[in-house]
């Protein structure tokens, strides 16, 4: 089982690298996590409260669901997709969350998309270079089969709903 960590900003194109990674990968159970990076606040009030917080998911867009779920069903040696955020700026900090995550290997930053969210967010690159964990990089030269049209089927919708 191999846990995959992907920095990004959450834009749908973010998981374009899954198809690559699991041809570079073949025959093993693979986990991914989604991270964007935040410096700790230094205010009393949102540290204490830091646990609860879920405030950043308005950042995560219905299409990068989708698009994940899209991927779950396509692969099937897909067992999870996460999506999380990080708080800190040390690499102590960093490496615990990784340990913790049970991560083996992180995206190289330069192949994801790692846009600011907001004023708090960080350049993952520095982090990732010093943590110690394994980098991956995509090959580019696995040629990748065009993934299938098909819309993800909602429980809520029906086949009335579908074909009108």
């Amino acid at each position: 089982m191999q846990t995959i960590l992907i920095p990004t900003d959450f834009n749908p194109v973010s998981v374009n690298c899954i198809p690559t990674l699991c041809k570079q990968l073949p025959e093993q159970e693979l986990n991914f996590i989604f991270i964007h990076m935040f410096k700790l606040s230094d205010r009393m009030g949102d540290l204490l409260m830091l646990s609860r917080r879920n405030r950043e998911y308005k950042y995560v867009s219905q299409e990068f669901y989708d698009q994940c779920e899209l991927m779950k069903q396509t692969y099937s040696l897909i067992k999870a997709i996460k999506i999380e955020f990080f708080y800190g700026s040390t690499v102590g900090m960093f490496r615990d969350y990784l340990e913790n995550a049970g991560v083996n290997q992180i995206l190289d930053p330069s192949f994801c998309s790692t846009g600011k969210l907001n004023s708090n967010s960080i350049d993952p690159a520095l982090l990732v270079q010093r943590s110690g964990t394994p980098v991956i990089h995509i090959n580019t030269n696995t040629p990748v089969a065009e993934l299938p049209k098909r819309k993800i089927i909602l429980e809520a919708e029906t086949l009335e709903t579908l074909l009108a």
